[in-house]
């Protein structure tokens, strides 16, 4: 089979490798659609790693089932997510589920930019493959996946209806939190960038305030918005150090904060404690998605309650991966990219 094999955002090359061979309890795909997620184009984790297939938005058709699958038969049109919780350990009963040891330890076999994944029997015991509703595309069930990592960010800060949210940076990201918080029923929502395009795209997405972060005073444009009270619900998600100061002066009093966006090891920033102190700021971070988040993101989309499918602005075959993370790097017109394994 063909794979596109990583080895930096400007070298992804078409290679070959033998069709995985599945166990007990594992599932083989046959992958249509494969999102090209942020996290795929940060070099500073992936080259370490290199050679390797990325690649965790995935949908595609079960073609092959392992002995002791029940629930799935070839033929079913489904999404599967790379790292799964046990369900078990102590994280897991807490309901804090991507601080499970196992979660980092699972994927599947090779990754989602290739014609076929094997998904190992882990994945498919603790509810990591889901089935599609037949009005579901592909292409939207490739959305689970970051999608639910949205709705898990929601629900660690225990969102609520009517209060203000403030996105900072309009990426993918952002335009799932703008959306899905909007879905829940989210007051004003204000978001931030410094692409035109994606500013744009925020006002299509519900925000009704969109900022240029370069040609405006964020801090004092969302204080005018608030009535100098600052905002319920801060995500910056974007790995801008500079985002966490803004977070931190817009935050209203007893408001939280959720980082969201990953920043690389080593990153330090530096904020003034007694503001964050005196307004009893919650600060808050989330990573990955629960079972749970994901079967909640999959009829979001079902419900068309957070559409998906005119994020999509590119969609390439597998042989233009390579273009496919370029386009993710850069920005630009890009939002979100799907590589189409088959084509």
């Amino acid at each position: 089979m063909r794979v596109a094999m990583y080895y930096n955002n400007h070298d992804v090359r078409l290679e070959e490798q033998p069709v995985p061979e599945i166990g007990p309890g594992e599932v083989l795909i046959k992958i249509v659609a494969s999102g090209i997620c942020g996290s795929d184009v940060m070099e500073w984790y992936r080259i370490k790693k290199a050679p390797l297939v990325l690649g965790h938005e995935i949908a595609g058709d079960i073609v092959a089932v392992g002995e002791g699958v029940t629930g799935f038969q070839p033929g079913d049109r489904v999404t599967a997510t790379h790292h799964v919780p046990c369900g078990r350990c102590e994280y897991c009963q807490r309901g804090q589920h991507s601080l499970c040891p196992l979660i980092s330890n699972t994927t599947y076999d090779p990754g989602g930019f290739a014609e076929y994944v094997r998904v190992p029997a882990i994945n498919v015991e603790t509810r990591g493959v889901l089935k599609l509703p037949d009005s579901v595309s592909y292409e939207e069930g490739s959305f689970t996946e970051p999608l639910g990592c949205v709705v898990r960010g929601l629900r660690v800060m225990g969102f609520e209806p009517a209060r203000s949210v403030l996105v900072l940076g309009s990426g993918l990201s952002g335009q799932l939190v703008i959306r899905t918080a909007r879905a829940y029923g989210a007051g004003k929502i204000i978001a931030t960038d410094i692409n035109d395009f994606r500013l744009e795209m925020a006002r299509r997405s519900g925000a009704e305030v969109a900022l240029h972060a370069t040609r405006e005073d964020v801090v004092q444009r969302v204080l005018e918005e608030t009535n100098g009270e600052g905002v319920d619900y801060v995500i910056p998600t974007a790995a801008a150090p500079a985002l966490f100061d803004q977070a931190m002066q817009t935050v209203r009093k007893g408001g939280t904060v959720l980082l969201y966006g990953i920043m690389a090891p080593g990153t330090k920033v530096a904020f003034d404690v007694f503001p964050f102190w005196k307004k009893q700021v919650k600060l808050l971070s989330t990573y990955a998605a629960a079972p749970r988040d994901l079967a909640e993101a999959l009829e979001l989309i079902r419900a068309r309650r957070v559409p998906v499918e005119d994020l999509i602005t590119h969609r390439l075959p597998l042989a233009e991966t390579q273009k496919g993370f370029e386009l993710t790097a850069a920005g630009g017109d890009s939002m979100k990219v799907i590589i189409e394994p088959q084509r």
